[in-house]
């Protein structure tokens, strides 16, 4: 693993900065159940993982989550959705960087984004059945949804609105790529 240098740290801290804010201007999908919101602040931290490494990318990550339970709080008091929103941030990113490390072209990326999309929309489908809504129930001293009732809501809310989610970034962030994908892989090579 290599050390992340002063340029690193600051540009993490900026990048954090901007996911944070991204973060904040989160919005339902219509037909989703309204806890599920979607943001854009995974693109920074895919930013930080291209130039600097996947470490950056999970440390991008950590920080707005961070930042935004400290700021806006939980509704269980435990920050459950923002371990959540940690987890699927790092499921989406990781992916996308070492696809696209594999496959250094735009059609390489948008490969990347689509497996990563995925990969996150299935891990967390899982994740969100075993572990995240039973807390959620536990925190907010809820009873336990019915087995059906939450495989229901994981089949039809949960896992096509990851996909959906992930599919809106992958669009924003090609928008982005195509104006910056040679600094950003320039950024990469100063870095590494």
């Amino acid at each position: 693993m290599k050390k992340l240098n002063v340029k690193a740290l600051v540009s993490i801290g900026m990048l954090s900065s901007i996911a944070y804010v991204l973060m904040l201007l989160n919005f339902p999908l219509p037909v989703f159940p309204n806890f599920l919101m979607v943001d854009f602040s995974d693109i920074p931290a895919l930013i930080a993982a291209l130039i600097f490494g996947p470490v950056a990318g999970i440390l991008v990550e950590f920080i707005k989550n961070i930042l935004d339970y400290f700021m806006t709080g939980s509704a269980t008091g435990v920050p459950v959705g923002h371990i959540a929103n940690f987890v699927a941030g790092i499921l989406f990113v990781l992916p996308a960087y070492y696809i696209y490390n594999k496959m250094r072209s735009k059609k390489g990326m948008v490969f990347a984004l689509v497996t990563a999309t995925a990969t996150m929309a299935i891990l967390m489908s899982i994740l969100n059945y075993y572990v995240i809504m039973p807390a959620y129930t536990i925190f907010l001293n809820m009873p336990a949804m019915a087995s059906p009732d939450l495989r229901q809501m994981i089949v039809t809310g949960i896992l096509p609105f990851n996909l959906i989610k992930g599919l809106m970034i992958t669009v924003v962030f090609m928008l982005l790529f195509t104006r910056m994908g040679s600094w950003i892989n320039k950024q990469h090579y100063k870095s590494a």
